[in-house]
């Protein structure tokens, strides 16, 4: 238990130091995890020894390359767990299907499937972005976000249903229907991300907005 409670103590501290631009002091991290700085001291070590953190010159705790070298190992990983999924999904509402994750301000799609005889095929690829706040994948993207007085209607009814509709916002006579990914309380690995389709032809918006979000709760569930 001991080293399970160590762990976790560890995982959290990453946790906080992320969150803070300028990093975290050893007493402000301390007092954060409730825990006396000799503990802190030593998680900051270990955590350091796996270049996970570093201490900028003012003795600051801020995160390390190791973070990034993680995070650049996070992708194929779960581009590999999605495309089954999309496959699935794609087949299924003869359309485009998407996983998509937010960069800042932008919507990037990091992988797509196509059903095999689709004839009429939406210009959606791996590393096509757009802004949050247009098409169903970056609205659906935004409504994880905290509320903010400028929010569009459609973020708005976005956050309402769980889930995304749009209509010619990104290219004329595409349908998109996205949900976001939503993760349980105890789930320490999460991202903004979300999973959808897109067509030009007629889509069973309602058949499409069940098979989206069964997708999104099968893959969240495979983290």
């Amino acid at each position: 238990m001991s080293s399970l409670q160590t762990l976790s103590r560890g995982l959290t501290a990453l946790e906080l130091v992320a969150q803070k631009e300028n990093g975290l002091a050893i007493a402000e991290l301390a007092e954060a995890l409730g825990v006396h700085r000799a503990i802190v001291y030593r998680l900051v070590s270990t955590l350091e020894s796996h270049d996970l953190v570093t201490r900028s010159r003012n003795g600051r705790i801020c995160l390390g390359g190791g973070v990034v070298a993680l995070a650049s190992r996070i992708e194929p990983q779960l581009r590999a767990m999605a495309r089954p999924l999309l496959q699935e999904l794609a087949e299924r509402t003869r359309a485009t299907a998407f996983l998509c994750v937010g960069q800042g301000e932008e919507c990037v799609a990091v992988e797509v499937a196509e059903p095999e005889t689709l004839l009429l095929r939406v210009s959606y690829r791996v590393g096509s972005r757009h802004p949050l706040q247009r098409g169903a994948a970056g609205i659906a993207i935004a409504s994880l976000r905290p509320e903010r007085p400028e929010d569009s209607e459609a973020l708005r009814q976005a956050r309402r249903d769980g889930y995304s509709v749009t209509r010619g916002q990104l290219q004329a006579g595409a349908v998109g229907v996205a949900a976001p990914l939503i993760y349980p309380d105890e789930n320490h690995f999460r991202f903004e991300g979300c999973v959808g389709v897109v067509a030009l032809q007629d889509l069973d918006v309602e058949s499409a907005t069940k098979a989206t979000l069964g997708c999104a709760r099968r893959l969240v569930s495979r983290f």
